[in-house]
């Protein structure tokens, strides 16, 4: 078990695009395992590499229905319904703000050791897929809300404790004012 620092906002790394996985290999693999472990360690239902300082276009996810990672990952949209719900992430800890996004996604990617990875996803496991693709184009589930809610997030965060631009910094157990831990309000 391999815990890593999670980078928070204001980390440059937040903010790139990651690239593509070329190399399968053993190093790779403990990139999974160490998402993994962080993760859970952190209460999260996903986790993307640029999380803990990697570059690379990785994320692992557990919603309680399904878990795994996605490795080189891309989504389409499946259908037109979308949905809006409470959304957070341990690299900004303590805020959740309703974000929307598509109901149902259509995710494909490889796993660790290169084989094609396909499946449907509804719901969390659809919010998942995108809030940590996001990740990977160096976006954050803050650039998605409406203007009035997204002047309040960074207001939030500029008065956090927590906040030092550019700086890592363990982001232990995120929980916000509801008590709620992880990034979508689900309790470990």
């Amino acid at each position: 078990m391999t815990i890593q620092p999670v980078r928070l906002f204001g980390d440059p790394i937040l903010r790139a695009r990651a690239a593509e996985v070329t190399a399968f290999d053993r190093e790779l693999q403990q990139l999974v395992s160490d998402l993994t472990d962080t993760m859970y360690d952190d209460g999260g239902v996903g986790m993307a590499a640029p999380q803990i300082g990697v570059g690379l276009r990785v994320f692992v996810y557990d919603t309680g229905d399904a878990k795994g990672h996605l490795i080189n990952p891309e989504w389409q949209v499946d259908g037109d319904e979308e949905q809006v719900g409470p959304e957070g992430c341990l690299s900004i800890p303590g805020l959740r703000y309703d974000t929307r996004r598509a109901l149902r996604v259509r995710a494909t990617g490889v796993d660790m050791r290169g084989a094609p990875v396909e499946f449907a996803a509804e719901g969390l496991l659809a919010r998942c897929v995108q809030h940590e693709t996001d990740h990977l184009d160096g976006v954050l589930f803050i650039d998605r809300l409406d203007p009035a809610a997204r002047k309040d997030a960074m207001r939030t965060i500029r008065e956090s404790d927590w906040f030092v631009a550019g700086v890592t910094v363990r982001a232990s157990r995120a929980v916000d004012g509801a008590g709620q831990a992880g990034p979508f309000g689900r309790n470990r």
